[in-house]
């Protein structure tokens, strides 16, 4: 993908009694690692205590054997975190230890709070709550651990009353798991078996990872927790509504991952064939942008009666670095991640799948690649619609005046990167082929229409600011 939209988190609850959960956190975080490379996360609680380790970089860095054995207990969650609200830094880590009214917890959250602002202003003057973070996930758990009601049934119905936005949640007291899904259900949050208790997590693949099996998915709205007495719904909010993120289909969940029983790489296969339905072109080949795009690219050329082949290598061991390349590797550019095939693509006619283009920087530079390496034509096809709006609900996308399709036409678009063609899958394709009716996912994306009213251009650090 070119200027890939980044995902909000990944949160993962474990309650296995007799075994230590944090090991069974850590190989769920690891399948996760997708979304979100800035920093991760582990909690742990025995019963009586809850030990909390946190540290930038990606799970392998910040976990070794001896910090495992420090986190002791048969409930653990997890995080792997891309900041959406707060900046990066070991502050904003997760999960979070809060303490209030109801004792302790640890909480990790995937998704964007949009009201955070006021409710933290109301939670500082009126409840005299103490902040340490910059992230709409501390509101959150403020909000929880001393929110009036006897239980926590009527602990998270005030909490979901009071929250607007998107939120996948895992938390744990001394004692308990609980998970939460926000009343829309925009982020994902499943839960399985394992091992004579439970496993939550933001993707069916954590699950797999670790040996768990898939039971079901939360439904938006509802609270599960998890105890001594076993898994029980403690509240459902749901009110028919339903805005599950688009682009969990599109790029974030992983393609061996089910998102609303709906298997991610199938999905994406019936993208590209849907393209190819609406936008065929003669062509020699297809390829796909990898990784997340060779799905559709399959697709397209099932569709299209056209072979399908790799064009580009990717080096998949590009990630975060400290080290900055010299000013001539920096010119290099998209070389540092795709080297082009020239014996495959010499003389050819090409089509490229891609699966969104954002702001556009990158997908000039994988055109010219190609045409360097001999291509005779280059002919782009995105399988998602044109991207125009922001996302407020967990997604660090960009702002409107940084998206290419909110500034130029699609011919205009075309001509900036180069290719002698360029198609977007239409958004009623899009729906054809995740299986979903309008008016249950959220494509506020392409469509500019938001499931909840949002502050125009909400800001990233509107929590630092204040």
């Amino acid at each position: 993908m070119a200027n890939p939209p980044r995902e909000a988190c990944g949160v993962v609850g474990v309650f296995t009694p007799g075994e230590e959960a944090a090991r069974a956190a850590f190989f769920g975080l690891f399948a996760l690692q997708h979304r979100g490379q800035e920093s991760a996360g582990i909690a742990a609680a025995d019963g009586s205590t809850i030990s909390c380790r946190t540290e930038m970089g990606l799970v392998t860095q910040a976990f070794h054997e001896f910090d495992l054995s420090r986190l002791p207990g048969h409930i653990s969650v997890g995080h792997t975190r891309y900041s959406t609200t707060g900046s990066t830094h070991l502050d904003n880590a997760q999960p979070l230890e809060v303490e209030g009214i109801h004792g302790r917890i640890a909480l990790a959250h995937n998704g964007n709070v949009i009201n955070a602002l006021p409710l933290r202003v109301e939670l500082e003057g009126d409840w005299g709550c103490r902040f340490t973070t910059t992230t709409d996930s501390e509101v959150i758990a403020q909000l929880a651990v001393n929110a009036p009601g006897k239980d926590w049934g009527e602990r998270i119905a005030y909490l979901m009353r009071r929250l607007q936005g998107a939120y996948s949640v895992a938390f744990l007291t001394k004692d308990t798991l609980i998970a939460m899904r926000d009343p829309l259900g925009v982020r994902p949050l499943c839960v399985g078996m394992y091992n004579g208790g439970w496993v939550v997590a933001s993707e069916s693949c954590a699950l797999d990872h670790i040996g768990a099996t898939l039971l079901r998915e939360l439904e938006p709205g509802e609270a599960i927790q998890i105890d001594a007495e076993g898994l029980r719904t403690i509240h459902n909010g749901n009110e028919g509504k339903r805005a599950l993120c688009s682009f969990e289909y599109i790029y974030f969940a992983r393609p061996d991952s089910i998102v609303d029983k709906r298997p991610v790489h199938s999905a994406r296969r019936e993208m590209g064939r849907q393209l190819a339905i609406q936008s065929p072109v003669d062509a020699d080949m297809v390829m796909g942008v990898p990784d997340s795009a060779t799905a559709a690219a399959i697709g397209y050329a099932e569709a299209a009666g056209i072979p399908y082949q790799e064009g580009l290598i990717k080096n998949r061991y590009v990630g975060r670095t400290f080290i900055q390349p010299n000013q001539r590797l920096r010119d290099l550019g998209v070389r540092q991640k795709f080297n082009p095939l020239p014996e495959v693509l010499a003389g050819k006619r090409v089509i490229v799948v891609d699966d969104s283009i954002v702001r556009g920087t990158t997908t000039p530079h994988v055109v010219n690649l190609l045409r360097s390496a001999g291509a005779k034509e280059v002919h782009l096809r995105v399988c998602a619609p044109p991207i125009i709006s922001p996302c407020h609900f967990g997604v660090d996308m960009a702002s409107k005046g940084e998206l290419l399709a909110a500034q130029k036409t699609i011919p205009e678009i075309c001509e900036f990167v180069g290719a002698d063609s360029l198609e977007y899958l239409s958004v009623e394709g899009l729906f054809r082929a995740i299986g979903k009716e309008a008016d249950q996912c959220c494509a506020a994306c392409f469509t500019g229409r938001y499931p909840i009213e949002v502050q125009l251009e909400l800001g990233k650090m509107v929590l630092e600011r204040h």
